[in-house]
């Protein structure tokens, strides 16, 4: 009988338990009132030049691998590291995902910086590395050039600053909670923050 009602606790108090694993201030901050997707969304605010970034790309690979189907997962770049590389950067994650090659070039343009310390001049040096990985000069050349790469320079610099991203890695959840990292994150306590913020109202 006691065992009974030690269970029926448990189950009891399961709920509250999970409701308070994260707090805010500790493991999330409010930056808006309400929600300011239409629909559930993770976005990470990167630099490739960043090295806590590429550091923690497994940890994002994980999440992406994880999420649910309606949840959309999106990367922007952010340019206030490396200067005008910095925008030379972001134009190449929009020509990245405007030939839908994201998932190749976005490893090798990390590993580039980070593992083989190539110094980029410029958008000749990053053109070079989507050339030698397979996408046609011309492609990138057109979509490099379009407005619609355009259009998503702007809104990646424009995102960043209308929620105030000043450091990377930053993940926003439904353009209404900031995801606070720590030493002590990891993939499985990330993921469920993520999952659990995105289920929040």
């Amino acid at each position: 009988m006691k065992k009974l009602a030690l269970l029926l606790l448990t189950i009891i108090l399961s709920p509250i338990a999970s409701a308070t694993e994260f707090s805010e201030g500790k493991h999330y901050q409010v930056i808006s009132k309400a929600p300011v997707t239409s629909a559930p969304e993770v976005t990470e605010y990167f630099s490739f030049l960043c090295g806590s970034c590429f550091r923690f790309e497994p940890l994002v690979k994980d999440l992406k691998a994880n999420l649910p189907e309606n949840i959309k997962f999106s990367k922007s770049h952010v340019e206030f590291l490396g200067g005008s590389v910095g925008q030379d950067l972001s134009r190449a994650l929009a020509v990245a995902s405007l030939l839908n090659v994201q998932d190749t070039i976005n490893p090798i343009i990390f590993n580039a910086v980070h593992v083989e310390r190539q110094q980029f001049t410029g958008l000749q040096d990053i053109r070079q590395i989507f050339i030698d990985n397979g996408v046609d000069a011309k492609k990138f050349d057109s979509a490099a050039r379009s407005f619609i790469a355009n259009g998503r320079v702007s809104k990646m610099a424009h995102n960043a600053k209308k929620f105030s991203v000043n450091s990377v890695p930053t993940f926003i959840v439904n353009g209404k909670y900031k995801i606070l990292i720590t030493r002590d994150t990891t993939s499985e306590n990330f993921q469920e923050l993520v999952k659990y913020l995105v289920d929040k109202q």
